[in-house]
């Protein structure tokens, strides 16, 4: 008896609430809560138009509004907006703590993330915000009763408050079109950090992109790759790629930095190439772009997908390639040659819940080369620098930069922490590519070596408030787009295959990018084929007798 009286009391006490009313308390909270970086971006943009950026934030509100409205129907209001909170809530860390756009790209280069990857980011702070401004909405969310009119009632009344709110939106922009439309055109990125809207768009888009990416078969790029150059006696020439992860070059003592960075390589006889741009600025854009036969102006995900690579006009021509992989994949890059993906060895010597320092790496390349019997290309692609646990990405011996971050929470650092640490993964990059280069010599009496070093984009460490990489390119900082290259060429190659390196040398500070790659790998490989670009190759001007590949 106790139980049935109860019961409908309790039932009763909570509060009742219309569901058009709980979606415009839950518009005006994801936009007054969780749109900070997005208020404060586009008030610095819309500064001097403030009636302008009035009419702009109710054009915005009455947006908000009536997306949330569609969704308010018996059995799908409180999913919906329980979905929405959280997605506003996850995004707005990002947005808020590293400058992060969620984009589509950013979406993809989640999407491969590894388990260990993902969980440097979920940090105590990180659990607070979403509890205070996700988990706590939506359960408040939970607690209220809706209530829901008659069906045709409810759908003329939300059908009301949807034109409502869309006539609200056209006088707010017609009002101040050439205002909105230069403001616009001059930032692009301008709605990129709007919650949830924006983050919800980008992974419908990568998820449609992925369903027509799975059914699509890369298309045969130089099958008529051939050796040229050689003669029949000639050692076995050997290419070791190292792939970087998130160098930048602002770090690169090679390149001037003032803290020496680069201590081995600089003893190693090397030519960097100090004004090297990246094809993207996440991973999953630019090692598929780098290897393919596309600049970065003409480069799509798709086109990549569509077509053969760097690795595939190798084979063609002959080339035995192998890739090593201790970062987060290929990206497809290597779907039709040898791959390993270290990580899950889980060598007690390098690896640790899931990650493994690029040690690993060179642990077996040893055993590579012993086994190399003719003309190879090996790619190495780093864990690196990636963060933002940058402290885990070098051993103790390499803790040089003190007092370096201990913690991938940057929150608990200060700035010189933060970069001290960073610097460290460089100098221990530093010593894997010496390292890698000091193998290659040590067997040039049976092969002739080079070695190519990139990274596939940069960071950010707190510049203009920016943290970790994955900016559109667009409005990307130089920190992320500015990427180290450089190249070391045995002496017996370099003087069998006519490379002039004094040469390179003195036109390494030209402007060079990732449009590079493909075809200056091809001209160390000497292979001929009719995709090779001598105008992009940085070896072909300094051949001595000039380089004839792309004739041959």
């Amino acid at each position: 008896m106790s139980n049935q009286t109860n019961h409908p009391r309790a039932r009763y006490a909570r509060p009742a609430i219309g569901s058009v009313t709980l979606c415009l308390i839950v518009t005006l909270y994801i936009l007054l809560v969780t749109n900070q970086t997005f208020w404060v971006r586009a008030y610095g943009y819309f500064v001097t138009e403030q009636a302008a950026f009035g009419a702009f934030v109710v054009g915005i509100a009455a947006t908000t509004m009536a997306l949330l409205t569609m969704f308010s129907a018996k059995y799908l209001t409180k999913p919906v907006l329980i979905f929405f909170i959280f997605v506003a809530s996850i995004s707005s860390w990002f947005n808020d703590q590293f400058g992060v756009v969620i984009d589509k790209e950013m979406i993809r280069n989640a999407a491969v993330s590894t388990g260990a990857e993902a969980g440097h980011l979920i940090t105590t702070r990180f659990a607070i915000h979403v509890l205070l401004t996700g988990a706590i909405p939506a359960l408040l969310i939970v607690w209220v009763r809706i209530k829901h009119r008659t069906v045709w009632k409810k759908l003329a009344y939300n059908t009301a408050v949807i034109c409502s709110c869309v006539a609200v939106f056209l006088v707010a922009g017609s009002s101040y079109y050439k205002t909105f439309a230069g403001i616009g055109r001059a930032h692009r990125d301008l709605m990129d950090t709007l919650n949830p809207i924006m983050p919800v768009a980008s992974a419908v888009r990568y998820t449609i992109d992925s369903q027509r990416d799975s059914d699509i078969a890369a298309q045969p790029l130089g099958t008529d790759a051939h050796k040229v150059g050689r003669a029949g006696n000639a050692k076995p020439r050997v290419t070791i790629i190292v792939a970087g992860e998130t160098a930048r070059a602002q770090d690169f003592s090679l390149g001037g930095y003032d803290k020496m960075t680069n201590p081995e390589l600089a003893k190693q006889n090397v030519v960097y190439f100090p004004q090297t741009t990246s094809c993207g600025t996440a991973t999953a854009t630019s090692i598929p772009c780098l290897f393919s036969v596309y600049t970065r102006a003409q480069y799509t995900h798709l086109k990549g997908l569509q077509t053969e690579n760097l690795l595939d006009v190798l084979t063609h021509g002959k080339v035995d390639v192998t890739w090593l992989d201790n970062d987060t994949g290929s990206y497809h890059v290597t779907d039709r040659v040898s791959y390993t993906y270290l990580p899950t060895s889980a060598d007690p010597r390098f690896c640790k819940d899931g990650e493994c320092l690029d040690g690993i790496l060179l642990d077996k390349v040893d055993s590579w080369l012993d086994h190399v019997k003719g003309d190879s290309v090996l790619v190495l692609h780093q864990l690196g620098s990636h963060g933002p646990a940058y402290y885990q990405r070098y051993p103790e011996e390499f803790r040089h930069f003190t007092p370096d971050c201990r913690a991938n929470d940057f929150g608990s650092c200060s700035p010189e922490e933060i970069t001290n640490a960073y610097d460290n993964t460089i100098l221990y990059t530093d010593h894997v590519v010496s390292t890698v280069i000091d193998k290659l010599k040590q067997r040039s009496a049976s092969i002739s070596g080079a070695v190519v070093y990139f990274s596939d984009h940069g960071e950010s460490l707190g510049e203009n408030g920016i943290y970790l990489h994955g900016t559109p390119y667009l409005i990307a900082p130089t920190q992320q787009t500015h990427v180290p290259f450089l190249v070391w060429v045995a002496d017996d190659l370099a003087k069998s295959a006519g490379f002039d390196m004094a040469c390179v040398a003195k036109g390494a500070g030209e402007g060079h990018s990732h449009d590079n790659i493909f075809h200056s790998v091809l001209g160390l490989m000497d292979i001929a084929t009719k995709v090779y670009d001598s105008d992009l190759d940085v070896f072909a001007k300094c051949r001595r007798p000039p380089n004839t590949l792309a004739l041959r």
